[in-house]
């Protein structure tokens, strides 16, 4: 479901571009509202699960992000740019939350040392939601010939009001299932107050998950206007948006090879190896034209797959007690998918489409420092144990 929501966006930003006339920065702010809610929320959610548990913390996250959906009825309604994009910062909030409780829960149900394959295989699942979302956002928003907010207020409201009641369906699902309790909210012992600045891999971590979110989430925001070019592929916007759950197809089915990989071989060298390719295909691409432009750019979402998960698991291992605020630190570093879609917009704008890709490809340098070295920094205490 998350995954849903969040690939929708890409398929929002061309439409809302189009509609009120805006800029590739002005555009951008969509990832800016969406993502900057994981830099508000991260800290008091991480704060929050520590004291209510994983579990509620997943119902909760889950009620939230059912309200955000509901809010984009009045933004259809009123018509207005920045009505959409509260809507988005509160949809956030909520998957925010959800993310901040379920990723630690999932590492942590098993052994530390498999943790990576775990995270990528619950992770593989939520690609499945972002395979399928470009088809209905395409569908509902480009299906008429007329891209204006008139003629797309109603296709508006209704898959976000399905994905509302979706929502409420699932919080009440996990608010009354038997999960393990791993950690017990009132326990005093449960928690710590131990600087977080004395896990070095999790700092680390946190710059890898800054910079790999917002790669990602840059690539897929500027596919559609990528795949526009004519000397790409010089597609329409609705086919351009379908084209993205090969994006995005390749991400899900890359997270169910690498959870059969990575119980082989260390997430660490997994996670350099798909930065070194991710890198390689976005340079091939931006120098190349029609067909194999295309699918070189399409083919990095097949390696972007266990970046996430990979890095996370690696991040937050050995923390703990501390793993739940770790968590949130890892969550609010998600503020990339804000920062480096508004930068590569500005590159745009003024360099060029083609040239603004060189951002992203340069974000998977640090991440192949970090599964090779970055990951192995321990605090002394850690390295002991």
């Amino acid at each position: 479901m998350w995954g849903f929501i969040t690939c929708l966006n890409d398929i929002l930003i061309p439409y809302l571009k189009g509609a009120f006339q805006l800029s590739y920065t002005q555009a951008m702010l969509v990832q800016f509202c969406f993502f900057g809610a994981y830099f508000i929320v991260s800290i008091p959610a991480g704060n929050l699960v520590s004291k209510i548990g994983f579990q509620k913390g997943i119902v909760f996250g889950l009620f939230i992000a059912a309200l955000g959906c509901v809010m984009f009825v009045p933004a259809a309604i009123i018509g207005l740019y920045e009505v959409f994009l509260l809507a988005l910062f509160v949809l956030a909030c909520g998957i925010t939350i959800l993310q901040v409780s379920a990723n630690p829960y999932v590492s942590a149900l098993g052994k530390p040392e498999t943790a990576p394959s775990r995270l990528t295989l619950t992770q593989a699942f939520n690609s499945l939601g972002t395979t399928i979302a470009p088809f209905f956002g395409a569908y509902l928003l480009f299906s008429s010939e007329q891209n204006t907010v008139s003629s797309g207020a109603e296709a508006v409201q209704v898959p976000y009001l399905l994905l509302a009641a979706t929502l409420g369906v699932l919080a009440v699902v996990f608010a009354v299932l038997k999960l393990p309790k791993l950690v017990e909210p009132n326990d005093d012992s449960s928690t710590s107050t131990r600087p977080l600045t004395e896990h070095p891999h999790l700092i680390l971590g946190a710059i890898g998950i800054f910079v790999y979110v917002g790669a990602e989430v840059s690539i897929g925001s500027f596919l559609v206007s990528f795949l526009h070019q004519p000397s790409i592929a010089g597609l329409n916007e609705a086919q351009a948006a379908k084209l993205i759950a090969y994006y995005w197809g390749g991400a899900m089915i890359g997270r169910f090879i690498g959870a059969a990989v990575m119980q082989k071989i260390a997430g660490g060298k997994v996670l350099a190896f798909n930065a070194i390719v991710s890198m390689s295909l976005i340079i091939f691409a931006v120098n190349q034209t029609g067909v194999l432009a295309m699918w070189a750019m399409l083919a990095v979402g097949l390696f972007n797959s266990i970046m996430f998960p990979t890095i996370f698991s690696l991040a937050i291992s050995g923390l703990g007690k501390d793993a739940s605020r770790g968590s949130g630190l890892l969550c609010l570093a998600i503020v990339g998918g804000a920062i480096i879609p508004i930068l590569q917009g500005v590159l745009a704008d003024n360099i060029g489409l083609h040239g603004s890709f060189f951002l992203p490809a340069a974000c998977y340098i640090y991440i192949t420092y970090f599964g090779l070295w970055g990951c192995h920094k321990k605090s002394s205490k850690e390295s002991a144990q």
